[in-house]
């Protein structure tokens, strides 16, 4: 039975946009099935008593340069988004809504992480996350209506809890098996676990 990797993600969080540049090749290379669980990293924090690492300046002022590091180490753009801290209810309901439809679901993250951890783009607006949506060639008032579908708030929060009740407390998180992996910086213990 091929092994699957489990990716617990917020477009809020700019360690799992780097952990998402490579996720997908990762799982390539290992033949392994990339399940992706989009969950709300407000909830996450609520339910667990965690914070944002940006809450603590010295912590903050680190993160800027890790975040850079990593970014030159797996090649990929990457700059911290001036808005940031930007409300993903909206974006994460969506994603919630779109993963069952694979293509529309990639070409989704394919244009919000970049817009959001690339461009700097205030996702937050909704004229600007129509725009985004609509740059990824998806209908804009169907996907959008997603976010209020009662259905897809119900999956999400659902989704969340999970994530809790599993021992999860931030984002990015993994899981290949049962076993949880935190943070973009653990992902050669992903591989070692689709090795093993």
């Amino acid at each position: 039975m091929a092994a699957t990797v489990e990716f617990l993600f917020d477009f809020g969080s700019p360690t799992t946009y780097l952990a998402w540049t490579q996720l997908a090749g990762i799982c390539a290379e290992h033949s392994a099935t990339l399940v992706y669980r989009p969950v709300l990293l407000g909830g996450i924090f609520a339910a667990t008593g965690n914070a944002s690492p940006a809450t603590i300046p010295a912590k903050a002022r680190y993160m800027g340069s890790d975040l850079a590091r990593f970014a030159r180490r797996y090649g990929v753009p990457f700059a911290f988004n001036p808005h940031f801290p930007i409300n993903t209810l909206t974006m994460m309901r969506i994603a919630t809504g779109l993963v069952a439809d694979r293509d529309a679901f990639a070409r989704y993250l394919a244009a919000i992480f970049p817009a959001m951890w690339v461009e700097g783009l205030n996702l937050g607006e909704s004229s600007v996350l129509e725009a985004t949506i609509a740059k990824a060639g998806l209908d804009v008032s169907r996907t959008v209506a997603l976010a209020s579908d009662a259905g897809v708030k119900a999956m999400l929060k659902a989704e969340t809890e999970r994530a809790v009740e599993r021992g999860v407390f931030g984002a990015p998180s993994m899981f290949v098996g049962e076993e949880l992996f935190f943070g973009q910086d653990r992902l050669d213990f992903v591989r070692e676990a689709l090795r093993a």
